[in-house]
């Protein structure tokens, strides 16, 4: 099963993982269907008003987007289930307070960012049992969201090598300099979402992705293909 759909599972929801979509400020007419795909602001006021329909929306709408960042912080699916799960549980529960006139999407990123980094101090008290795990390989499950690369065996074989590695060495990366990286090279955000979801300036933003980025040179410097 689809890791999002588990996911989704976790929270309540029989629902399977859409595309990465980005957030939807207005109502549009969608193409494939004809119908009307209501905006955020309109699912959040219409859960707001207690229509429960709304909300499962806009789970069905981030809930994979959350999963993949999520993953991407822990690098456990077992943790990052529990992490979608706690993030729209608090996201619902807040709901009544949120401003129609902030961005839904960053708002639900701030709290699941903050979950997930949650998750990881608490995996820093377990410091040994961290190390224990990495000795016999880590997570046995196999990284989400991994794309399958048809006709190019060996291709594929090192893209994936590499991706392990580029997960391996944003364990190391310091914690806020690895979650500017992963917020915008792994979920493409923009600066200013970015800052809006950190709470911090643009500027700070980008040099954290920067010193985020060099770090991961420095740690992947064998790889002579390494940003070409």
């Amino acid at each position: 099963m689809a890791p999002g759909c588990e996911a989704s599972r976790l929270v309540g929801w029989e629902l399977c993982p859409a595309a990465r979509v980005k957030p939807v400020d207005e109502t549009v007419v969608s193409v494939s269907s004809g119908k009307s795909v209501p905006s955020d602001s309109e699912l959040v006021e219409r859960t707001q008003a207690g229509d429960a329909t709304a909300f499962e929306l806009l789970v069905r709408r981030y809930q994979d987007r959350v999963y993949n960042m999520a993953y991407r912080m822990c690098r456990n699916t077992a943790d990052a289930f529990d992490i979608t799960q706690d993030t729209f549980v608090r996201a619902l529960r807040a709901l009544p307070q949120f401003q129609l006139r902030a961005n839904f999407f960053t708002w639900l990123f701030r709290i699941g960012v903050n979950v997930a980094l949650t998750q990881r101090r608490k995996e820093a008290r377990r410091h040994a049992f961290s190390l224990t795990r990495q000795e016999t390989g880590g997570d046995s499950d196999p990284p989400a969201f991994e794309p399958a690369v048809a006709g190019d065996p060996a291709g594929a074989s090192t893209r994936r090598e590499l991706s392990a590695r580029i997960e391996e060495a944003l364990e190391q990366v310091e914690a806020e300099y690895r979650t500017a990286v992963i917020l915008k090279d792994v979920e493409e955000l923009d600066y200013s979402e970015i800052a809006e979801i950190l709470d911090v300036p643009i500027g700070t933003v980008k040099s954290r992705i920067f010193r985020g980025r060099e770090a991961l040179r420095r740690l992947l410097a064998d790889w002579q293909d390494w940003g070409s």
